[in-house]
């Protein structure tokens, strides 16, 4: 018999994991590096020696345990697997339900600064007629909904646990929005509930927004020409992470959950490239200790590995997009790459911005923007 229970969630690190974390950072055994070449091989030595000593000696943990733990947060079993989720209630009776999915190598940490005016926008000088009782569950195999116990867990699988979530929740009526693998899931939201979905918000978005192959260059827009070089510098030069996460996860596992600079490293490069403008350090666009919380998140329940397992259970899967009715709203940022017309032949877009600033964490980078643009999208769908 499966078990419904909702059951009341605190995060509680043990001090002895907080200890261990502090002897493997102050016994890092650092590699060599060549002269001159910084980021074009990755992350340089100079940098990430700082920022691991920063870690170590500087971040404060109990601080960002506590910001966590202002949020309502509650665990349940779906589909075999633990699902670890905030539940934010807004003050407004009337708020529109709204599932939240992050992606990787990000966790429930992307969303900290937008609970508060997403959940009460009466108290940040929005109105109140624009408020969403927030749902934002930590993906299957990342953080506290991790390690996943079997293999399998693709976005489509994700999308029907979400679906179940909400209708544990009690919402028969829901939104829902999503970035990276989460502008993945929240579609498939669209295609497996539609009956109890009523818009799709998406930023980050890649599958089912972007061109596959092909395109006929002299077609496209200057921002689409941008965004098209994007695309292919990103699949000739930053995609290899994704190669090895979907094809030998458990061998790079051994890496990041043995060593928590190897972790760093692995997730900062991402901060670094993926931000806006991409060519700073990721400390430009996010707040330093807030990308360390989210490196915490898979370094304290050693998840590197059961998250990375998202690529394999995606592109090994048989499930392949197809056309969902569901509105769909798009905020394409400055690092972005959707591209509106073939982003067209599998959603139906009611709604689409292109930002000129931001990029692929905009709700760490650029939360009032995100904010403004849920809000205007979900008006017309209340």
């Amino acid at each position: 018999m499966t078990n419904t229970e909702i059951r009341p969630f605190r995060v509680d690190i043990p001090q002895a994991d907080l200890d261990d974390l502090d002897r493997r950072l102050a016994a890092t055994r650092w590699p060599d590096e060549l002269p001159g070449v910084e980021w074009t091989y990755g992350v340089p030595l100079g940098y990430l020696k700082e920022l691991a000593e920063y870690w170590r000696t500087g971040y404060d943990w109990r601080a960002q345990e506590k910001l966590l733990n202002e949020l309502p947060q509650f665990v349940t079993e779906i589909d075999g697997q633990t699902i670890h989720f905030a539940h934010v209630r807004s003050p407004e009776p009337d708020a529109l339900p709204l599932v939240m999915t992050h992606g990787w190598p990000g966790s429930i940490v992307e969303f900290l600064d937008v609970v508060g005016p997403l959940a009460g926008p009466r108290a940040h000088g929005g109105d109140p007629a624009d408020a969403f009782h927030l749902v934002i569950p930590s993906m299957p195999g990342f953080g506290f909904s991790g390690p996943t116990g079997e293999p399998g867990w693709h976005t489509k699988r994700i999308a029907q646990a979400w679906a179940e979530l909400m209708r544990r929740l009690g919402y028969d009526r829901y939104a829902a929005q999503g970035g990276d693998f989460g502008a993945m899931v929240t579609p498939d939201l669209g295609r497996v509930d539609a009956e109890h979905v009523v818009g799709l918000h998406v930023n980050a978005a890649t599958v089912g927004f972007i061109p596959f192959g092909g395109v006929d260059e002299e077609s496209l827009t200057e921002v689409e020409k941008a965004r098209w070089a994007r695309q292919q510098l990103y699949q000739n030069d930053g995609n290899a992470y994704f190669q090895l996460q979907a094809t030998r996860p458990q061998t790079i596992a051994y890496s990041l959950v043995d060593s928590p600079v190897g972790q760093l490293a692995w997730i900062v490069e991402k901060f670094k490239e993926w931000t806006h403008p991409a060519a700073d350090l990721p400390e430009a666009s996010v707040d330093r200790d807030r990308m360390l919380t989210n490196v915490m998140l898979y370094w304290l329940t050693g998840t590197a590995g059961s998250a990375a397992r998202i690529y394999h259970a995606t592109t090994h899967s048989a499930e392949s997009p197809y056309r969902t009715e569901v509105p769909t709203g798009v905020a394409a940022f400055a690092e972005d790459i959707p591209i509106r017309r073939y982003a067209e032949e599998t959603n139906t877009i009611t709604h689409w911005s292109d930002v000129e600033t931001g990029g692929h964490f905009a709700a760490m980078e650029v939360p009032d923007l995100l904010v403004g643009d849920v809000r205007e999208f979900f008006r017309g769908l209340r």
